[in-house]
């Protein structure tokens, strides 16, 4: 094997080398170089022998030859190539490859990672890799090459719409995720040789937005993990290197805790002659900036921060296991959880519990097999490995692809990409609750999930038809969130349809979507009704004729299918009736009040809100200020207009005599782009001097403007105080919350509720 001279760079730009040969094949042409960047210790790249090593250490029929001829293939075609770090742009692909070796991958996969830049960064032809590595491979690198291409940060549309694309070619072979995921991988592992600080936020953020819960979805927790962690660190560097200082702190305060927690689990184990083993960790500083985040706590309350695992041998003894370790130590309420006896979606079995164990520490621990460990690791990954010994219980790799078959329908049905891609969120991010049916089925269901969301995971015309239901044989509200273990029965009436107030409060993208269909297609005949009579009276104020002829022509300037598109797509608001006229009629002018009407409004950037009848005045309620991105209802109050609450706010609930008045609106897509909103904290810091000055750094660092300022309480030890805070949604003031509750100087922080009266600024 001959092995290049110089190195290479990026591929578009520089001169051209002479026409390399690969295994007696000479390429296309060669690819053109850049001057390499700083020179920098080189790495050692993995050779051929190690790689072929890897792979048959788990897989001993391995193609050798194969994995051969993509090596020296993919080596020669970056040859004149460089990345960023200085490196090889080789070691790029070859890294990825290392990485599907650890998912202990098949050969085809792992060939594809090693070639799965060569179609978009060199010479080499979709015909070429067809060619030599035959047709199967040349589609795996072929879909990780379109998926490579898409652009998923230019503008939220095109970032839709490119998701739309992502899943498609992952439904067609799940390998070509797996690939893109371990490129992901080592991309951000390699991320800060980006100089542009910009460009690295982007692909953090798309990391932590796209790839991570994709990863997690299909069980690859590991992979996850990791990946947030990278991203978390360049994204909000100060709130991760403050956790990480407090993990240290901690570890010197505590010597070899883990090492001595598990030890003595395993010794209380082997008591009862149960071989297991046992190791601990922390959990990583993103793990732990997101249950902060998440359940608003301080890092002092944050009492799980160390995990252990229990691998035994076989199904039965994690149960024993489970009863020597409820018998030993105190069981923490609520915290128990069996995922072997009720599986999650992409095929994770274990058992979860907590319990007050070895020097009083509360200790999470999670028992499995050495199967379910692996899945548990590698996730789709690993159903190559024991697909041959699925059964009826065990049916992992099934239930690893139902969310994605799931998806696959509701692109079929036709959501729009921006639709798709909130459903698509709303099913990667949430955690699960398992629920039954009146006949004992399991629905499985994410957190905070309805009756609403039951009915339509069970069938959408059960859904659609739903007037009540029952959860363990008591009437409870629709909007009632379930819990596990719950026995729910729908009632339903073939007169019922679908609310628009439900899915205010529905958090499956199933639900979200059969909802917005029917109601789609409900107010589809009121738009076009209104429409055509919007057409006929402008018409008519011009004494031209109205006819579906004309309006057909007009259907097809405008892309759209037929006549009656144009008279909803007018019913709606979404196409101005004098712009319908004088595409029929050219030469009438536009009145001028027409113009008046489409200069009115001046340039101020206010919150716009969906739903609303255009000249309805409203205002954002001062009892639960709400944010964009909080879920919102309108409120017709007599001589204020519609008032804006959240789904949760008490108001809402003295409200519920007269629903009547609820109105199913929204925050318009560009919401947080409009003016600032105003968000209220409360904030216990800790007494000493500098504390004041590091809580607003760390809110000035992260974006938001302190608006107003009331201490409301000082003791010795700690001082509260109100804040005011303009930021641009729920989102930003979550991460602001999530860095406050990391810094030391805070003992707590909270949003409040409540009439904003303005907090006055004590000095």
């Amino acid at each position: 094997m001959s092995t290049p001279t110089q190195p290479a760079a990026l591929h578009g730009q520089g001169q051209v080398q002479p026409t390399p040969q690969v295994a007696g094949v000479a390429l296309p042409e060669s690819t053109p170089v850049l001057p390499p960047p700083k020179p920098r210790a080189r790495r050692k790249l993995m050779r051929q022998t190690e790689l072929v090593d890897r792979v048959k250490a788990y897989d001993p029929d391995a193609d050798e030859a194969l994995l051969n001829r993509a090596y020296v293939y993919a080596m020669t075609a970056h040859g004149k190539q460089f990345r960023a770090s200085g490196d090889p742009y080789f070691a790029h692909p070859l890294e990825v490859a290392g990485i599907l070796t650890e998912l202990k991958l098949d050969v085809p996969t792992i060939v594809t990672g090693l070639l799965h830049d060569t179609i978009e960064d060199t010479y080499v032809t979709y015909e070429d890799v067809k060619e030599k590595f035959g047709e199967e491979i040349a589609g795996l690198v072929d879909g990780v090459t379109k998926l490579s291409k898409l652009e998923l940060f230019s503008e939220r549309t095109k970032q839709a719409e490119n998701f739309r694309k992502l899943m498609l070619a992952m439904s067609n072979d799940i390998r070509v995720l797996l690939v893109k995921l371990a490129d992901r991988l080592h991309n951000m592992r390699t991320l800060h040789y980006l100089e542009n600080p910009e460009k690295r936020r982007r692909i953090a953020q798309e990391t932590v937005d796209i790839y991570a819960p994709l990863a997690g979805r299909i069980g690859m927790q590991g992979l996850r993990e990791e990946l947030e962690d990278l991203a978390f660190a360049e994204l909000n560097p100060e709130a991760r290197n403050s956790i990480v200082t407090r993990l240290a702190r901690l570890d010197a305060q505590s010597g070899d805790r883990i090492g001595r927690i598990a030890d003595q689990l395993k010794r209380k184990l082997a008591e009862y002659g149960i071989d297991v083993w046992v190791y601990g960790r922390a959990k990583r500083p993103y793990s732990i900036w997101r249950k902060l985040r998440d359940k608003q706590l301080n890092f002092e309350s944050l009492s799980d921060i160390f995990g252990f695992r229990m691998i035994v041998k076989t199904e039965e003894d994690c149960y024993r296991a489970l009863g020597v370790l409820h018998t030993s130590w105190h069981m923490v309420p609520e915290r128990f959880k069996d995922f072997i006896s009720n599986p999650k979606t992409n095929g994770y079995r274990s058992i979860h519990s907590t319990v007050i164990g070895p020097e009083l520490q509360r200790v999470e621990v999670q028992i499995r097999t050495e199967q379910m460990h692996d899945v548990a690791e590698r996730g789709v990954a690993a159903h190559w490995r024991y697909r041959e010994h699925v059964n009826d219980r065990d049916r992992t790799a099934e239930r690893a692809h139902e969310w994605l078959r799931e998806m696959v329908d509701l692109l079929e049905k036709g959501d729009s990409a921006e639709e798709f891609l909130e459903n698509s969120r709303l099913h990667m991010y949430q955690d699960q609750v398992f629920c039954f049916t009146p006949k004992g089925d399991l629905i499985s269901l994410p957190r905070g999930a309805t009756p609403i969301d039951f009915a339509y995971a069970v069938h959408t015309d059960l859904g659609n038809t739903t007037v009540g239901a029952k959860v363990n044989g008591a009437h409870v509200p629709l909007h009632t969130p379930l819990k596990n273990g719950d026995q729910v029965e729908i009632i339903r009436t073939k007169d019922q349809t679908p609310s628009p107030l439900w899915e205010q409060f529905v958090v499956t993208g199933r639900a979200r979507a059969e909802i917005r269909r029917f109601l789609r297609q409900a107010r589809r005949e009121e738009h076009s009704s209104l429409g055509r009579k919007i057409l006929e009276k402008m018409f008519a104020d011009a004494n031209a004729q109205l006819t579906d002829k004309a309006i057909s022509e007009v259907a097809k300037k405008l892309n759209l299918a037929r006549a009656d598109d144009v008279y909803a797509q007018v019913g709606r608001g979404a196409l101005r009736a004098d712009d319908v006229l004088q595409a029929v009629y050219p030469e009438i002018k536009r009145s001028a009040d027409s113009k008046r009407a489409g200069h009115r409004g001046g340039t101020h950037k206010a919150i716009s809100i969906q739903g609303l009848t255009e000249g309805i005045s409203y205002h954002l309620g001062q009892c639960c200020h709400p944010l964009p991105g909080d879920r919102i209802v309108g409120l017709m109050v007599p001589g204020e207009g519609v008032v804006i609450h959240t789904i949760d706010c008490e108001e809402l609930e003295r409200a519920q005599t007269s629903m009547a008045d609820w109105l199913d609106v929204r925050w318009d897509t560009h919401a947080a782009q409009g003016d600032l909103s105003v968000a209220r904290i409360l904030i216990r810091a800790k007494n000493a001097p500098g504390s004041l000055a590091a809580l607003a750094t760390v809110i000035g660092n992260n974006g938001g403007n302190i608006f107003n300022l009331k201490i409301v309480d000082r003791g010795a030890l700690t001082f509260e105080f109100l804040v005011d805070i303009e930021v641009r949604d729920v989102a930003h003031l979550q991460n602001i919350l999530g860095a406050l509750r990391v810094n030391a100087a805070v003992e707590s922080v909270e949003r409040l509720r409540g009439p904003q009266t303005g907090p006055e600024v004590n000095t």
